[in-house]
């Protein structure tokens, strides 16, 4: 058990909040192995009608996996200690999808990586005004993880892939046209809706009392911008992609140009690679592997230290990538990341 995280028994759900307010929620191994374990113990409790996932504080429900503590594991010669909490995230994110009863989570607030591996893959999935959904990773030189190579690639209209290259925030009407959300309600909404939620006395309920509360929200980027997107994301070579944005004359495609360059160009060539793959695995359990062998992989690459170093500790913003361009980008080292044989042995669904 840790402070951490807050598991209680409430009316006829397993509550779970998130308990690190001054970072955002952001989860350590500590906080995965519980909710694993409280989610083992609930799943085949007659007692528990379902469960539900909210965060402490008013800034979001998790900004991600503790990614300082993996930096600090890879420089300190312990990497097997990174892909421990690595393993221990996926697989929870397994259950998380595999549960045998409603999951809802509470999306408030910013919701970036392991974030949202822990709501994502819930099946009754509650966004706000507030909401500020991410996968930044490309920028910390890693790739969009905890089954986003499954949940972004599935994603209509190639809306996944400019959220995977580019790591930019998508609202709540966003989230619900990616499909990584089912529900808007508005954030004042949500101490009452909660509330009724504890009493709920079967599933059915459940999603009646969400949908009473939901609302439509205002209209997403997406929507507005969907052509240019579906247009210019459907290459399978990152530099077919950036050549298509900066031929368009839409502002905001020249945009998302620049921020993809700014990115890892190891990371980008990887993440897109994995979600063209991901689309033909066609379950989420195979795309966990995957993110698995390629994250262990990418881990002790220099760029990921790196971006860690400017993003999180230095905060300089600043990184200076190997290799610093796509074409530097080496096929050979690329291949080595995808001929990983590592597993995480998840049962299928």
């Amino acid at each position: 058990m840790t402070a951490e995280v807050h598991l209680r028994r409430d009316g006829g759900l397993g509550h779970i909040t998130l308990q690190r307010p001054r970072a955002i929620n952001a989860l350590t191994p500590d906080m995965v192995a519980a909710i694993d374990a409280a989610l083992a113990d609930w799943s085949d409790d007659p007692a528990l009608v379902g469960v539900l996932i909210d965060g402490a504080g008013e800034r979001g429900l998790c900004a991600g996996g503790d990614i300082r503590f993996m930096h600090d594991c890879v420089r300190a010669g312990m990497p097997e200690r990174a892909d421990a909490f690595l393993r221990g995230e996926y697989r929870l994110n397994a259950r998380i999808a595999r549960l045998p009863k409603p999951y809802v989570a509470i999306m408030d607030g910013l919701v970036m990586g392991g974030g949202v591996g822990v709501s994502a893959h819930g099946s009754i999935r509650i966004v706000t005004e507030r909401t500020r959904l991410a996968m930044p990773e490309t920028g910390i030189g890693f790739l969009p993880d905890i089954g986003a190579t499954w949940l972004l690639a599935v994603a209509p209209g190639e809306c996944g892939t400019h959220a995977a290259l580019t790591g930019e925030a998508m609202g709540a009407a966003d989230a619900l046209s990616c499909g990584l959300a089912d529900h808007h309600v508005r954030s004042d909404r949500l101490p009452a809706l909660v509330a009724e939620l504890v009493r709920c006395a079967d599933a059915a309920e459940l999603d009646a009392c969400v949908s009473a509360a939901a609302s439509a929200p205002a209209p997403g980027w997406f929507a507005e911008h969907g052509s240019w997107i579906e247009s210019c994301y459907r290459f399978d070579a990152v530099d077919a992609i950036l050549e298509a944005l900066q031929a368009q004359p839409e502002p905001e495609a020249q945009a998302a140009a620049r921020r993809i360059g700014r990115n890892a160009p190891l990371s980008l060539t990887v993440t897109l690679r994995a979600l063209r793959r991901g689309r033909g695995f066609g379950r989420l359990e195979r795309c966990m592997d995957q993110e698995y062998q390629l994250g262990t992989g990418l881990i002790r690459r220099p760029d990921f230290l790196e971006g860690v170093r400017a993003a999180v500790i230095d905060k300089d913003r600043n990184p200076r990538w190997r290799p610093a361009a796509l074409a530097e980008v080496d096929p050979e080292e690329v291949e080595r990341l995808f001929g990983s044989t590592l597993t995480l042995d998840l049962p299928a669904a």
